[in-house]
């Protein structure tokens, strides 16, 4: 213990304040555990502050814009005037009510809120270094410990972030004006949605990505309907192409030079550089020496299925626990480990985790591919509704995308479902649900679906499954 050092005692320590650990603060609280939660920075962590809920916010913002300057086909005409300040001041007023909100709930929930950098000292005790000169540390002695420092960007090493010319994602969603050309690094989920905003907020933007296609991990004609929506927006693309250093320009732009798999190299001139090639978790504040508890090769620290480490007592969730990184994921593991520390019965299933990509248009999944679930040994059967035969997509003057399930041949079984349009987030919850309740493909097919709604493609997918489609051929 460092001299001067105040002592506390805690059943329950939360090393994060993001999704997962004030998740898990929170539901400790509950059953009764006597709960600390450490946060440094902003309760709500990366996901409301700097990622998940401000980008959302700036992507509704870009769509009504979008939306009323491209309406003439429906008879609307105008050309909406943004003001990128005004914009990022609701976006910040949205942040500002959703993270004193969860701060309130950790309080009303009885949980003792710490600020600090929390770093084990031994398999009992951390010491929380206090934010600000002068304002000291203290030790806090825990029984069950959960880890939840969520990630941050990976910087290039070629491109360092300066938060002025090459940005992260966190310093593109607070820019107050919009920059007149934007290169984006990267064509994973975070550089198209961010690419999406600002084509449509009126950047000319083109997107370096070194491998072949957009949105890594996505079946090809997912992320072709996405990256051909994307090209009609103005967005450019360079496949095949790394980025390998940049300088500025005397005119206050800069020039960021790539290199292709023959060495070849492109330079491209812009305001400013998004670099979004993924993002790798936070274990380094940790003291992880300390107790002998070893990060994976990709910085992960793996835990089962109830969210144990390989440490007795300590416990990791969220993106510190592997992929896939997504904060609803975290929130459901932050649960079990508090649940679990409370000796509840309590586990996870990963069967049924969606993931939604907040492009134009949306991409929704949930489960197995068939590719996927042929080689888990399934026999899978496929059904799928293009949206341009779906009433309720046409009156959104929307025609690109389509809903799919994949089910198991045999049972009808439903193992996954792949949908991309409008509102493709929140369609998936169905076919989620649908999995967790091991329901079938008839049980889909035989619920009657509200009309004209875009949920009835889901309905038709399945019908389609079955051989029993209406609206398709």
């Amino acid at each position: 213990m460092v001299v001067g050092d105040v002592t506390t005692g805690t059943e329950l320590l939360v090393i994060g304040g993001g999704p997962g650990g004030y998740v898990a603060a929170i539901r400790g609280a509950q059953l009764g555990l006597d709960t600390t939660l450490v946060e440094r920075d902003a309760y709500g962590g990366t996901c409301l502050n700097h990622g998940c809920i401000p980008s959302k916010a700036l992507i509704s913002a870009a769509d009504v814009a979008h939306d009323a300057r491209e309406a003439e086909g429906m008879g609307v005409f105008a050309d909406p005037a943004v003001d990128m300040n005004a914009m990022t001041e609701w976006k910040d007023g949205v942040v500002t009510r959703l993270t004193r909100g969860v701060e309130s709930l950790c309080k009303s929930a009885g949980v003792n809120l710490v600020e600090g950098t929390a770093e084990f000292v031994d398999e009992e005790t951390v010491r929380v270094a206090h934010g600000g000169e002068g304002q000291g540390s203290e030790t806090v002695a825990f029984e069950h410990a959960v880890v939840a420092t969520g990630s941050r960007p990976i910087e290039v090493p070629d491109l360092p972030f300066d938060g002025e010319q090459i940005l992260s994602s966190r310093e593109a969603l607070a820019l107050e004006t919009v920059p007149d050309d934007l290169l984006v690094v990267g064509a994973g989920y975070i550089g198209m949605e961010l690419s999406t905003v600002f084509a449509k907020l009126g950047a000319d933007v083109t997107v370096v990505e070194m491998l072949d296609d957009v949105l890594p991990g996505y079946e090809d004609d997912v992320a072709a309907v996405v990256r051909e929506r994307a090209e009609s927006l103005g967005v450019g693309f360079a496949f095949g192409e790394a980025a390998s250093g940049w300088e500025p320009l005397d005119d206050g732009r800069i020039r960021v030079a790539t290199t292709d798999e023959d060495d070849g190299i492109e330079e491209y001139h812009a305001e400013k550089a998004l670099v979004a090639v993924g993002r790798e978790p936070v274990t380094d504040t940790l003291g992880l020496d300390n107790v002998d508890l070893d990060p994976d090769g990709d910085g992960f620290l793996a835990t089962d299925e109830q969210a144990r480490t390989e440490l007795d007592g300590v416990f990791a969730v969220g993106d510190v626990a592997g992929e896939p990184m997504l904060a609803h994921k975290a929130m459901a593991e932050g649960e079990v480990a508090a649940e679990v520390a409370a000796g509840e019965p309590s586990a996870l299933d990963h069967q049924a985790v969606p993931a939604a990509v907040f492009t134009d248009p949306e991409i929704g999944t949930v489960g197995m591919t068939y590719a996927e679930a042929r080689e888990a040994g399934f026999d899978p059967v496929v059904g799928e509704m293009p949206l341009r035969a779906s009433g309720r997509a046409l009156t959104l003057d929307e025609r690109e995308g389509f809903v799919r399930l994949v089910a198991d041949a045999d049972t009808e079984f439903l193992l996954g479902a792949q949908i991309v349009g409008p509102e493709a987030s929140e369609l998936v919850a169905e076919v989620g649900l649908a999995i967790e309740l091991g329901a079938r493909l008839e049980d889909i097919a035989g619920t009657i679906h509200t009309h004209p709604t875009l949920s009835e493609a889901v309905h038709e997918a399945a019908k389609a499954a079955r051989g029993e489609a209406i609206h398709t051929q």
